[in-house]
């Protein structure tokens, strides 16, 4: 049995910043597992949505439904899709006491406030604002450790058949989706 819920979530899935705004409006306790979801379909042989004219549409129509419904503020990004390597890497090396608000800064930039975090300029000013060294950052997340943690975090999603994000693991179970807190809450209120 589990002690703690285990999150696996990448920036750049808005499904993931939803799921996250959920996390911390109810204050759950997670373990956070991010990834590189790029890497994550490569190795499950998935074709990303967003390639997908069709699933693209729908899942910008969805996110806009259940931000409303969840009260949570989003506006889907207009440089959609980015690569997140840097993002993901970066979340490695911050202080441990920084991370969420890492995340919440960096989740919100692009989620709710369109800006490209594929652009280095807009990374240093985030990191600014949220007082982290931006030149030892951009130095750490080219580090073989931080990389190599990186892509063990991803490989492990792999191999627990996580494929797409956000993912929670409870007891052994995999709840994808947004929609399925709720029922790893369950799981693990059942322990």
């Amino acid at each position: 049995m589990n002690n703690h819920i285990d999150f696996y979530f990448d920036v750049i899935s808005p499904y993931a910043y939803i799921a996250f705004k959920k996390i911390i409006k109810k204050k759950i306790k997670c373990n956070y597992k991010p990834i590189f979801l790029g890497g994550l379909h490569n190795l499950a042989e998935i074709e990303a949505p967003a390639f997908n004219k069709y699933k693209m549409k729908n899942m910008k129509n969805d996110c806009d439904l259940v931000a409303k419904k969840n009260n949570i503020e989003f506006n889907w990004n207009s440089n959609f899709p980015i690569n997140s390597l840097s993002i993901m890497r970066g979340y490695l090396h911050v202080d441990k006491l920084k991370k969420i608000d890492y995340l919440d800064c960096f989740f919100e930039a692009y989620w709710k406030d369109n800006l490209n975090l594929g652009n280095d300029e807009i990374i240093f000013k985030l990191l600014n604002n949220l007082d982290i060294d931006s030149d030892h950052f951009f130095k750490s997340i080219k580090e073989e450790t931080v990389k190599d943690e990186l892509k063990r975090v991803t490989k492990e999603a792999f191999e627990k058949e996580v494929f797409g994000a956000p993912t929670f693991i409870v007891n052994d179970k995999v709840f994808w989706g947004q929609d399925r807190l709720e029922y790893a809450l369950e799981e693990f209120g059942s322990n």
